[in-house]
């Protein structure tokens, strides 16, 4: 059997009963280390689980499932994903090739930032599409994603931005040379997202008259979520550019022009403005 478990967002003690049983009884237990990270360090994690875990890179998410796969045919085998298991696509894969092997399998799930989100106040039955904001270097600046931010904003819907994070990445040397190098692990800040989301705006407003995002409309940066140490700022996109909520990870929402009464409220015990009849 193989199992995919979700691990929360917080500690070792966040993964749910029927997780921890499964864990306890798998021959191996594998944890996935690139597609989110936990804010403990994996003996913790042992520790508290009583077991050691294998850690499942980069390279051997994306090129080799096979490898974490075999022998769950006749042994159980689980693979440890923080947050829930379908917060990436990247593990759909493991049940498609699982199917495709005959593989029996099961899914752990658990809290994720597409749910956790909430405890900024924002209703979750009125975020849009998701989007993901990626790093940018000299070269390659992607703003496409702001066509999806400028579409939520138009039907009145509050965006949920994931901010990038960088593991286990190659050198531009390395891949010359054919030899594994890499850079050290880079997590996106909501100071580096508002950053290049205001760059866009700005180019925006200096080819068209811009009537959805500007540098003050209202920004919510989130860090460390479900953690002990979660920090909540609500401010203007201006003021995100160069606000510091510390280590990561960081996630930022850009609400909806019209706000329930309900969620203005919240909002305005993390705010640094006045939030009543603010609509930018």
């Amino acid at each position: 059997m193989f199992y995919l478990i979700g691990l929360g967002l917080g500690d070792p003690k966040d993964i749910t009963v029927k997780g921890l049983e499964i864990v306890r009884k798998c021959q191996r237990v594998f944890l996935e280390s690139y597609t989110s990270i936990l804010g403990c360090p994996k003996e913790e994690l042992e520790e508290f689980y009583g077991r050691p875990l294998l850690i499942a890179d980069r390279d051997l998410v994306e090129q080799g499932a096979d490898e974490i796969l075999a022998g769950a045919e006749t042994e159980d085998v689980a693979l440890l994903v923080v947050g829930d298991p379908f917060g990436a696509t990247t593990h759909t894969d493991f049940i498609l090739r699982a199917k495709e092997k005959k593989i029996s399998y099961k899914v752990i799930h658990n809290a994720s930032i597409m749910n956790a989100i909430g405890c900024c106040g924002l209703q979750l039955y009125k975020f849009g599409e998701t989007v993901s904001i990626p790093y940018w270097d000299e070269t390659w600046k992607p703003d496409s994603f702001y066509d999806k931010i400028k579409l939520n904003r138009l039907n009145n819907m509050h965006t949920l931005c994931l901010l990038d994070i960088k593991v286990k990445e190659p050198t531009l040397e390395s891949l010359m040379r054919r030899r594994k190098e890499y850079l050290p692990p880079r997590f996106m800040s909501v100071q580096e997202a508002a950053t290049q989301v205001l760059t866009i705006v700005e180019k925006k407003d200096a080819l068209e008259k811009n009537t959805v995002l500007n540098e003050k409309s209202l920004c919510v940066g989130l860090a460390r979520v479900g953690h002990d140490n979660q920090q909540i700022v609500v401010c203007t996109l201006r003021q995100m550019s160069s606000t510091d909520l510390g280590g990561p990870l960081h996630s930022m929402v850009i609400p909806a022009k019209d706000m329930h009464p309900l969620e203005v409220e919240f909002l305005q015990q993390y705010a640094t403005i006045k939030l009543e009849e603010y609509n930018n």
